[in-house]
């Protein structure tokens, strides 16, 4: 298969930053119980995560194919995983902070490097849209499993344990070895520049490129779908602790199932596409989405259940929670595929860190609005205003369809 190194490592290189990324929910619901930290403080962490995602991957997006896009995921891999090996040292919520800013630096240059390789190693739309919702699926199923194995390490008997803290010497090595495989696999990134450009004329078409109709359109859908999409990842630990009464290591478990619904359902994307109109799907995704919420969350006032609460016994909204994920996990791959296959490939950097910038502002965004109704009303309160952003996004994609069926993204 060509280029089968490479695209190992992109996929080793999502793994990854999927089980640190998505730990932060896993360490805002651990800060709590062994830290003492409110709900409302430790939604900061979601806050050192994203906002240098998005400061960096603007200042760093139009310039990385100069820079090299192996040698930005070999720095990305690095960092992180010096810190990882550093973190089981710790014991104290100002380094959290410190190593979420740093995941989120790397991430920007991974995503950035990772989006713009795509279109390097892709001949067609199609295969490029195939390859988009593989990778995504990849990096639900890094959230699952890191789920399932950050739970190992949770003592739901001694709430001060900081035995979790052993789980970054895992986090450290998967690192490390997707590092090494990167190192080794090759890439041709002639087609990624332009040559004799300079980075003001890469970062002036990058500036150029946000004022244009259609991309303001791509960038309210992203902002919203990932409002919606890291909310939910980031309190579904907490909201099942504090509001179904389960146990920690179950949330935490709980979560690694939502990861795998989100996993299933850009696979399942993935191959319904090739037969339908991505309008189409995303419309009953996003319609699909509304009504599970709207039918599920009245439950979650109806669980209570005696004794402890395992998976044996567990009320029906522990179960039907995590379909969420099955229907939302279309959008942002699709949505992302669309734009970029649309763009020369020495644009794709430049579009790839506008998408990443506003991802990182909607995740965050979205993760204190729920920490902050969590703490004042409850869970329940805090998913159901999920669906404005749902609403938004229904409307802006049909906008972004009509839109494209009459222009390009250069032509405007």
């Amino acid at each position: 298969m060509k280029n089968i190194g490479i695209k190992i490592a992109l996929f080793l290189n999502y793994f990854v930053f999927a089980f640190l990324l998505n730990s932060v929910g896993t360490v805002i619901l651990q800060v709590q119980r062994s830290m003492d930290v409110s709900k409302g403080s430790a939604s900061v962490l979601e806050g050192f995560k994203d906002i240098p995602i998005a400061i960096a991957s603007f200042i760093l997006a139009s310039f990385l194919p100069k820079i090299g896009l192996k040698k930005s995921m070999l720095l990305g891999l690095a960092l992180v995983s010096i810190f990882c090996f550093i973190t089981p040292f710790t014991n104290g919520f100002w380094y959290f902070k410190i190593l979420f800013l740093v995941i989120g630096v790397s991430f920007a240059l991974i995503k950035i490097a990772v989006f713009a390789t795509i279109g390097l190693i892709t001949n067609n739309q199609k295969e490029h849209g195939s390859f988009m919702g593989i990778l995504e699926g990849v990096f639900m199923g890094g959230i699952l499993l890191g789920n399932i194995v950050f739970s190992l390490f949770i003592d739901d008997a001694n709430p001060k344990s900081s035995n979790w803290l052993n789980i970054y010497w895992f986090m450290g090595g998967v690192a490390l070895l997707a590092f090494m495989v990167l190192f080794v696999s090759k890439l041709d990134e002639s087609q990624a520049t332009i040559e004799k450009r300079k980075f003001s004329e890469d970062f002036k078409e990058m500036l150029l490129l946000i004022v244009k109709p259609l991309t303001l359109i791509f960038i309210i859908s992203i902002f919203l779908y990932v409002l919606i999409e890291q909310s939910f990842q980031t309190w579904f630990p907490t909201f099942y602790t504090d509001i179904i009464n389960a146990p920690a290591s179950m949330a935490v478990q709980a979560g690694a199932v939502l990861g795998g619904a989100f996993m299933i359902g850009r696979f399942l994307g993935g191959f319904i596409l090739n037969k339908v109109k991505w309008i189409y799907l995303l419309s009953f995704c996003l319609v699909a989405s509304a009504i599970l919420i709207v039918l599920v969350l009245p439950l979650s006032g109806n669980s209570s259940t005696e004794g402890l609460i395992t998976w044996s016994n567990a009320p029906t909204v522990v179960y039907l929670m995590p379909l969420i994920g099955l229907f939302l996990a279309p959008v942002y791959p699709t949505i992302n595929s669309t734009i970029l296959s649309s763009l020369p490939k020495h644009m794709h950097s430049s579009m790839a860190g506008l998408i990443v910038v506003f991802s990182a502002l909607g995740g965050t965004t979205g993760s204190i609005i729920t920490g902050n109704v969590f703490q004042k009303y409850d869970g329940a309160t805090a998913f159901y205003l999920s669906l404005i952003p749902l609403i938004g996004i229904l409307i802006s994609i049909w906008i972004l369809y009509a839109k494209t069926k009459k222009n390009t993204i250069i032509s405007e």
